[in-house]
């Protein structure tokens, strides 16, 4: 159980925790005890707020907020057929202080914050000695590290909180955008000078999540958002964030999982793809209902296209529940090389099977293959019911009659004739049938209805690792030594020889078997995806040896054919380089929540919007989120509440 006492009105409360059990899932605690403010004065009460703390991790997983607030408005994802949360994507005067979202960022984080201005003050004062000593205080230096460079991603400057509450307090002013930079970096710095290299238990911190965290850090504050205040300090900031990524690569802790789809094949709760070497750091879900909080893991429920209304087909365990909010954007499907490009076809569905026989549609006289075959099903249960084509532009194979020859639901991204582009309408994709990306699916759940799923979140791998580093050394000029970090990235992206090139993975193997709850007779889903058809090939299952992926000279980055330098009207290599970085990260780390902030500290944003996605309108206000009104309502000047002038002077500009 966990109960919360709040303070202040930045949204400021800390946990009152339960006493952890041993278990992976040291979250997956048993109910012993609340506890009070005279507990965090002793080990056992520190031991179990700083628990408390990470359970906010799973915070950026809960709910609507997890996708609104980093993916909706981007160049990858636009609206798909459920528009409750549509102003995050069009920035729509439905946008502004008082939308709830903004809100729940700036309250939890700062909640968590207090948790861990209350371990940092008390941990030296009460804690004893020992090595968990400086664990504990490396955690707290973490967590308010990790809230605050959440926050000034989000909202620019933000109050700075660095001692614990104890009463009501309404006097804050914002501080600067430095002096919060400043304080992240050396919040994560003294967390990486003081916690372990191994965890305790998985899903704790190391110093390494640190490492990580604090190269991301120096890399968004050399970044364009920031041009303003940072000459001075981008140079170093650059080697900095080289120096922290080397020092997780080298490590010799982690190292990336041998295929992109090891990453995404939920086997089971806490099973083998939870255990990666490549995961730095995750939030830790698990089937425990009793700990799951009021959300459990809910990213699963956002990117699923519908699927339960075609013909032969019904909601299953397996195929998810399609809350269809996320449509992948024309950019995202063609960023990529679908013929040499693994990630692709290992993290987006385009085949499913038939659930539901007696719903099967039958052939017509107009389509059917042959007379005999008139009036009778199109297929039966286990057969592929639904088929998405992603086709380049000029493919003059299908049309809008000839689709209907086919005995699966076709949707095709371009119709014959058709050319590129990247925000109108084209081939017979719709807000609600269009690629999904399939990175995030749960069959774990019990029921068909549940939105619980179980799987953990990751917040940080060592891909990104990889990526912060090529970016920090292109951005110095030195494009050679970017370059073997983009490969290491890129050679795991592959086909390797011999690969089956039609294989993905939906969720994961174990729970495809799944029929809790289920009410029809359950048919697995399909082990293949379109790649052959999609890209007009001689179907094979062999690859070859020669991997297309991998760049031989800082050229092959300039020449891409990829990277849409004249779509983004780029020319200098300085320029095409932010973009092909930019590109690679939607390519590695599509839909992983992190798009928005990107795009907004490389002021990207508006341009690529304006080419990517139809809805989006960004404006310059944009690359930082409104303060929420509910702060600005709260607080006081000399005892007084702010006047509109004050409000207004305390917002951000154009909120």
């Amino acid at each position: 159980m966990n109960r919360y006492i709040r303070y202040g009105v930045l949204g400021i409360s800390f946990g009152l925790c339960t006493i952890q059990s041993c278990k992976k899932g040291f979250l997956d605690e048993n109910l012993v005890t609340s506890l009070n403010t005279d507990d965090f004065k002793t080990q056992q009460g520190l031991d179990a707020l700083v628990t408390g703390m990470y359970q906010s991790l799973r915070f950026h997983f809960n709910y609507e907020w997890a996708y609104t607030t980093t993916e909706y408005g981007t160049d990858e994802f636009q609206v798909g057929g459920d528009r409750t949360m549509e102003m995050w994507n069009s920035y729509s005067s439905n946008l502004n202080s008082q939308t709830a979202h903004a809100r729940d960022i700036w309250d939890n984080m700062y909640g968590n914050i207090n948790s861990a201005n209350i371990v940092i003050e008390n941990v030296p004062k009460y804690y004893g000695g020992g090595i968990d000593k400086d664990t504990r205080l490396g955690e707290g230096y973490f967590m308010r590290a990790f809230d605050y460079f959440k926050l000034v991603k989000q909202y620019g400057g933000v109050p700075l909180k660095l001692t614990q509450s104890t009463s009501v307090e309404r006097a804050f002013t914002r501080a600067s955008e430095q002096q919060v930079y400043q304080q992240v970096i050396d919040d994560f710095t003294k967390a990486y000078d003081l916690l372990p290299e191994t965890p305790a238990a998985t899903g704790r911190i190391t110093k390494y999540a640190a490492a990580h965290f604090l190269a991301k850090a120096y890399l968004f504050r050399a970044s364009e958002l920031y041009d303003s205040w940072n000459s001075e300090t981008k140079e170093a900031d650059l080697r900095n964030a080289v120096k922290y990524a080397d020092l997780v690569i080298n490590s010799g802790h982690y190292s990336l999982a041998p295929n992109y789809s090891d990453l995404w094949n939920f086997e089971a709760v806490d099973g083998p793809n939870e255990q990666l070497n490549e995961i730095i750091l995750a939030a830790q879900f698990s089937n425990n209902t009793a700990t799951q909080g009021r959300y459990g893991n809910q990213v699963h429920l956002y990117y699923p296209s519908v699927y339960q209304n075609l013909p032969g087909m019904q909601r299953d365990i397996p195929g998810d529940r399609e809350f269809q909010r996320m449509r992948s954007t024309d950019y995202l499907l063609d960023v990529f090389d679908r013929v040499n490009d693994s990630r692709f076809w290992k993290s987006f569905k385009t085949s499913y099977l038939c659930n539901k026989p007696s719903g099967a549609p039958k052939w017509t006289a107009d389509y059917a293959p042959n007379a005999s075959e008139i009036g009778q099903p199109k297929f039966a249960g286990g057969q592929e019911s639904i088929r998405y084509i992603v086709n380049g532009a000029g493919d003059s194979r299908y049309t809008a009659d000839n689709i209907n020859y086919r005995a699966p639901s076709m949707y095709v991204h371009y119709f014959s004739g058709e050319a590129n582009n990247y925000k109108g309408e084209h081939g017979n994709y719709t807000t609600s049938q269009y690629v999904a990306l399939s990175k995030f699916m749960d069959g774990s759940r019990s029921t068909v209805a549940s939105q619980f799923g179980q799987r953990d979140g990751i917040l940080a791998r060592l891909a990104e690792t990889y990526l912060i580093a090529a970016e920090a050394y292109g951005r110095l000029g030195e494009y050679d030594k970017a370059l073997p970090y983009i490969n290491k990235v890129r050679d795991r992206a592959a086909y390797k020889d011999g690969e089956d090139r039609s294989f993905y993975v939906d969720g994961g193997v174990a729970y495809k078997n799944n029929s809790s709850a289920n009410a029809a007779t359950y048919v697995s889903y399909s082990d293949h995806n379109t790649y052959y058809e999609s890209n007009n090939l001689p179907e094979t299952t062999k690859g070859s040896t020669l991997n297309e992926m991998h760049l031989n000279s800082v050229t092959d980055i300039f020449n891409s054919t990829h990277d849409f330098y004249d779509v983004l009207g780029v020319s200098s290599n300085e320029a095409k380089f932010i973009a092909f970085i930019l590109n690679e990260r939607s390519r590695e780390l599509a839909g992983e929540l992190m798009r928005w902030e990107d795009l907004a500290r490389t002021k990207t944003l508006i341009k690529r919007d304006n080419a990517f996605n139809v809805e989006a309108t960004p404006t310059d206000k944009d690359y930082l989120r409104p303060i929420p009104q509910s702060f600005l309502d709260a607080i006081q000047i000399d005892g007084s509440a702010l006047s509109a002038d004050q409000k207004e002077a305390m917002q951000n500009p154009g909120w």
